[in-house]
């Protein structure tokens, strides 16, 4: 039975060899694994962070798009209300008479501007230009005293005074609707870059995690491969401690005795031998 022996130990060792390959690449896989995970973990977290970073945008975004709505609002209302005013200024302006002997405003309005037409267009002389020059400024002093006397009557003033405040609103909110509007747009810009960012790392965080299952079913495969090859070993360690003169198992019967040659070729083949094959091979006087 020595030949049946020295058999079993070489499977044995072969056994063991193969459970030491399977264990060691089955760590290695695990260790690979653990890097991905950490890999795929890092681009998690980043991924939450962008979105968290693109959502505070959205909100920006659309708070400042609430407050241009309402800074419009604000304008159109301040354009009515200059439009309404500029009208009620022009109807008291024609409807207040020139003082006695002045020549009525939209005439002298009207003499200023061909003057200023003529100054433009018009090759004059050194002496010709000076006389239009202060011809002009004759036309514009004469404006502006009537415009001091229209503006002198309580009623007038006080419709202008409202009418200057109502161009500084109507002209402060159109500044603050174009402000806001480019501060809306930024947000945007940035909510739209970080979503884009956002996508690529989903797609890089996908393929990580195919490569993990890959990894990782690897490694299960190998983990079984070695509880086979321990397993195995086990079982030739059984063989060999009845080889050796161990007792029979407690529920063993006889079969037909098997012939060593018949052993010795099954263990050489890699197939499995039982205890009681064994056994039997013994008590049949062979081992």
């Amino acid at each position: 039975m020595s030949d049946a022996t020295d058999e079993l130990e070489k499977k044995r060792a072969e056994s063991n060899a193969r459970a030491d390959e399977w264990r060691a690449k089955r760590d290695r896989l695990n260790g690979e694994a653990r890097v991905i995970a950490d890999a795929r973990g890092a681009l998690l977290d980043t991924i939450h962070e962008k979105s968290a970073e693109a959502q505070e945008h959205r909100r920006r975004r659309d708070a400042l798009n609430a407050d241009v709505r309402e800074a419009k609002r604000l304008r159109e209302e301040w354009n009515t209300r200059l439009q309404e005013l500029g009208d009620k200024v022009q109807e008291m302006r024609r409807s207040r008479p020139p003082p006695t002997g002045a020549v009525p405003v939209w005439r002298l309005r009207k003499e200023l501007k061909e003057l200023e037409f003529r100054h433009m267009t018009t090759v004059l002389t050194a002496d010709q230009e000076k006389r239009l020059v202060e011809e002009m400024k004759r036309l514009e002093a004469a404006l502006k005293e009537q415009d001091t006397q229209l503006r002198s009557d309580p009623e007038v003033g006080t419709t202008l005074e409202a009418f200057a405040q109502a161009r500084t609103e109507a002209e402060k909110h159109h500044a603050a609707v174009g402000q806001l509007a480019e501060d809306a747009q930024r947000a945007h810009e940035a909510m739209v870059t970080l979503y884009e960012s956002v996508d690529d790392l989903r797609r890089q965080a996908d393929d990580v995690q195919v490569k993990l299952i890959e990894v990782k079913t690897q490694a299960d495969e190998a983990h079984r491969a070695h509880i086979s090859s321990i397993e195995e070993v086990r079982d030739i360690e059984k063989l060999l401690y009845a080889a050796r003169g161990g007792r029979m198992p407690a529920n063993w019967t006889p079969t037909e005795p098997p012939r060593e040659e018949d052993f010795l070729a099954r263990l050489k083949k890699g197939e499995k031998v039982s205890t009681e094959d064994l056994l039997e091979l013994q008590k049949s006087g062979r081992a």
